[in-house]
């Protein structure tokens, strides 16, 4: 008989809830409440990288900067106010997890279960781990905006690339600005995301 392996939720390994301010920036925990609110807004029933994606473009100038130009700014925020129509629709009623990132936490102990709204799906809460690690493995500080956009665009199979992609701001190019020479070390890990649909 075989048994069905569950993994263990990040908090259970020790490590912080997605939205706890540990190992955060002041930039970044504004970012966080921000997409937290946005998803309760929508109705959405968790937060996901698009909702982390758009909270950045609204409180990082950073992230802004290192995205593009004013009018790619403008189509990609764009495509992020529409989320209730067109591909939006595909998102509602399922979990983002796209499978890509190495540790995708159970998104259950993130302060609410999973079918409510303000819950993280796996794919956010793996976004938050690898912002965190990112910033301890360059400088030990704070994670902060361009460390969860990295985050965010390793992941080829997320929400969040898909609207990039569809706004015509590739994420691999994304990745090498936002790290520069440092990018070069994450291809192997960028390489065996999946690819963004649409």
């Amino acid at each position: 008989m075989q048994h069905r392996v569950t993994r263990q939720p990040a908090g259970e390994q020790g490590g912080p809830r997605p939205d706890d301010d540990a190992g955060l920036s002041a930039e970044l925990v504004a970012v966080v409440a921000g997409a937290r609110r946005r998803a309760v807004r929508d109705g959405d029933r968790q937060v996901d990288t698009a909702h982390l994606l758009h909270s950045l473009l609204e409180y990082d100038p950073e992230v802004r900067s290192a995205v593009g130009d004013a009018p790619q700014l403008a189509r990609l925020l764009g495509y992020l106010v529409q989320r209730s129509i067109g591909y939006g629709l595909r998102w509602q009623g399922t979990v983002e997890d796209s499978g890509a990132l190495a540790v995708v936490p159970d998104p259950a102990p993130y302060g609410a279960e999973s079918r409510e709204a303000g819950a993280w799906s796996p794919a956010a809460a793996a976004a938050m781990e690898d912002a965190r690690r990112r910033a301890r493995r360059r400088t030990g500080a704070p994670a902060g905006g361009p460390d969860l956009l990295a985050a965010l665009v390793t992941d080829r199979g997320s929400r969040a690339v898909e609207v990039l992609e569809r706004a015509g701001i590739p994420a691999r190019e994304l990745l090498a600005r936002v790290e520069g020479p440092e990018a070069e070390g994450d291809e192997e890990e960028y390489a065996g995301g999946r690819e963004a649909v649409g």
